[in-house]
């Protein structure tokens, strides 16, 4: 086999990987060889998407614990808890770059997707991040958004959209879910795995991680706007201006979220089903807005649950499809993966036009809906961004 064929084959088995564990996710298509992958040859040093925004970003990891609940999946565990790394602005650039993720987080990722011995583990931890650790942060107040991963997946994943975000004038709390993602360090040495991956497979069972989740998003607000609790996060967030967004099961999150927690403004799904029925009430008239991949939530193909969810939204909400992507394709995972030169040849659009796509339009929704900036891309197709398809407006 050439280097070409099993670097084709090596994309393949990213993308059948990734997909196949997580819940709404597309299936890999089956015409992919995926049985002789190679070690990814000469990598170079990862690098994240540089924001976009005029502050620079600064980053704090939380470690909470809601001592009113106990973790679902491990009851003898205990309390519930998570971790939340929270970008915002910064008052100056210059400061040690957050680490993306632990040797020990990365292993367990590449692991888990069938990359080990293929994507080494050290190259994905050592990925350079534009997030100094514990920055100064900028004057003033700002609107505060969450972001709640796919399942299984690690907060991570989500570093350039938070990053970008924070660059943009917003404070920014990505949120690992204990137990439910491959691999996600706590304090006291402890790397906790998916054991939800273990019990969660019928739509009942969907339906409580997600409501799960949203309690969870509920709490990390509570302390998030706690001065006493968190300090300088809680001095820099306006807590009339809270949105969320999640991408996968974690976009299914946000829409829950917003129907039990009326602190929260506005919402975005990226690619992912509901799962709670009836899909997409009890949000009033608060606006939402859903983003999908045209591998999975094509209108013209569509067997999930985004139909009934359009009906049950009241209030501004946009159905848009990006032509051209995946599951994937919302996160940080093909934008690193093209830098190995493990690019899918079966998704044609490139992983960081998909980041541009995510950013732009994640951006527009808060500019709009936090902070009351109008915003032209949301009105229609616009010749900059032809991938996507106005769907339903």
């Amino acid at each position: 086999m050439t280097t070409g064929s099993r670097r084709a084959a090596a994309a393949a088995l990213l993308t059948f990987a990734l997909s196949a564990p997580l819940l709404g996710a597309a299936p890999a298509s089956p015409a992919h060889d995926v049985r002789t992958p190679a070690r990814v040859p000469n990598v170079r040093v990862l690098e994240l998407p540089r924001p976009t925004g005029p502050h620079p970003v600064g980053r704090r990891t939380l470690h909470l614990v809601d001592r009113h609940r106990t973790d679902p999946w491990v009851p003898t565990a205990g309390n519930r808890e998570l971790m939340v790394s929270v970008s915002y602005p910064a008052r100056s650039a210059g400061g040690a770059p957050a680490a993306y993720m632990t040797a020990d987080e990365a292993r367990l990722l590449l692991e888990a997707r069938g990359l080990s011995g293929i994507v080494p583990a050290s190259a994905v931890a050592g990925t350079r991040t534009y997030g100094q650790v514990s920055a100064s942060p900028a004057s003033g107040r700002f609107p505060l958004v969450l972001l709640s991963p796919g399942f299984s997946m690690p907060r991570s994943t989500l570093t350039s959209l938070a990053d970008d975000l924070a660059s943009r004038g917003y404070v920014v709390a990505s949120v690992d879910h204990a137990y439910e993602s491959v691999g996600t360090e706590f304090p006291g040495g402890r790397t906790l795995t998916c054991v939800a991956c273990e019990q969660v497979d019928t739509p009942p069972e969907k339906a409580a991680v997600v409501r799960g989740r949203a309690e969870d998003m509920s709490f990390v607000i509570d302390e998030l706007t706690n001065r006493r609790r968190t300090g300088t996060p809680a001095r820099m967030i306006d807590p009339r201006r809270i949105g969320i967004a999640g991408h996968s099961i974690g976009g299914a999150t946000a829409a829950a979220t917003l129907a039990t927690d009326d602190r929260v403004r506005a919402g975005a799904d990226l690619d992912g089903d509901f799962f709670v029925h009836p899909a997409g009430a009890g949000l009033g008239r608060r606006p939402f807005m859903m983003l999908g991949a045209e591998s999975t939530h094509s209108p013209t193909s569509d067997d999930t649950d985004w139909p009934d969810a359009w009906s049950h939204l009241n209030g501004w909400k946009r159905r848009l499809t990006v032509i051209g992507s995946e599951h994937f394709s919302f996160t940080d995972l093909p934008y690193l993966a093209g830098q190995m030169g493990l690019s899918d040849p079966a998704v044609p659009l490139s992983g960081e036009r998909g980041w541009h796509i995510t950013r732009d339009y994640v951006a527009a929704f808060f500019d709009l809906h936090l902070r009351d900036i109008p915003q032209p891309l949301l009105n229609g197709p616009t010749a900059s961004h032809p991938e996507i398809a106005f769907r339903q407006q």
